[in-house]
Order: structure tokens, then C-alpha cells, then sequence
């Protein structure tokens, strides 16, 4: 199967359904991160953040607030 036929068959789901094997398809990358490829620059800002000893981060709680208005 292609790759363009099987989009197309994942297309046809319902979009609960779509969630569902999106949820899927992450579980089974999460369940081996090892496996997930990511470029340098990821590797290098996640170092560069944890290194900052003065984060400026805003809480989830605010973000929730700013998006429900």
C-alpha cells in the first residue's frame, strides 16, 4: 500500500476515528522515543532552555485563561 492510499483510507474515517489511530500512531512513537528522529537544532534549544537560569514562562493556568477569554 502507498503511502497516498493509505492517507486516503485514514481520510475516510470518521475524525473520531481519525484521533483514535492518531493517539495510536503517537503512543507507539512515545513508547520508543530512542527510535524518533529530531533535528539538531531541537537538541541544541532544549539545552540552551535548560541552561537559562532566569526562564521567562508563563503558567498553564494563565495560557488557559488568556485562550478561554
Amino acid at each position: 500500500m502507498t503511502r497516498e492510499t493509505l492517507l486516503a483510507e485514514i481520510l475516510r474515517l470518521p475524525p473520531t476515528e481519525r484521533i483514535e489511530l492518531l493517539g495510536d500512531a503517537w503512543d507507539s512513537m512515545a513508547a520508543t522515543p530512542e527510535g524518533v528522529p529530531f533535528p539538531e537544532w531541537h537538541g541544541e534549544e532544549l539545552e540552551r532552555r535548560l541552561a537559562d537560569r532566569n526562564p521567562n514562562f508563563v503558567p498553564w493556568w494563565v495560557v488557559r485563561e488568556r485562550l478561554q477569554g
